[in-house]
């Protein structure tokens, strides 16, 4: 089951990743995660690629809205993009970005790290044995 996990959406998630290896591409690593979201805000909208910026989502407890999450990007209406300009992702991101996939009702996340030389990709899959 879990290779037909990774080819879902394969065709929206190569979109996604193509786009922030061109960011990548023409800025290089070193810029903070601001200057890399407003670059691949652009190049989201010049591959006419559906996205939300900075989006707020509520968190619920037992039903009871008990705070916000705010989502570097949320693309497609299905993946949760998070941006990165670290020396490594840490298994907190990881934690994070299923805590919003939790959020938001949703199974698909990338966690993108633009202080490499090479862009570093990760994808999140959340599944119910993370909650």
């Amino acid at each position: 089951m879990a290779e037909n996990i990774d080819l879902e959406f394969a065709e929206e998630t190569e979109r996604i990743i193509s786009s922030a290896i061109e960011v990548h591409k023409v800025l290089g690593p070193g810029f903070l995660e601001t200057i890399y979201e407003n670059a691949l805000s652009l190049e989201f909208e010049f591959r006419s690629i559906p996205y939300k910026r900075q989006w707020e989502t509520s968190v619920f407890y037992n039903g009871k809205e008990v705070g916000k999450h705010r989502l570097d990007m949320f693309v497609f209406e299905k993946f949760v993009v998070e941006l990165k300009a670290v020396k490594e992702i840490t298994n907190e991101h990881f934690a994070i970005v299923r805590s919003y996939l939790r959020a938001v009702n949703q199974r698909h996340g990338l966690i993108l790290n633009f202080a490499k030389p090479t862009l570093e990709i990760k994808r999140v899959i959340y599944t119910e044995q993370y909650s």
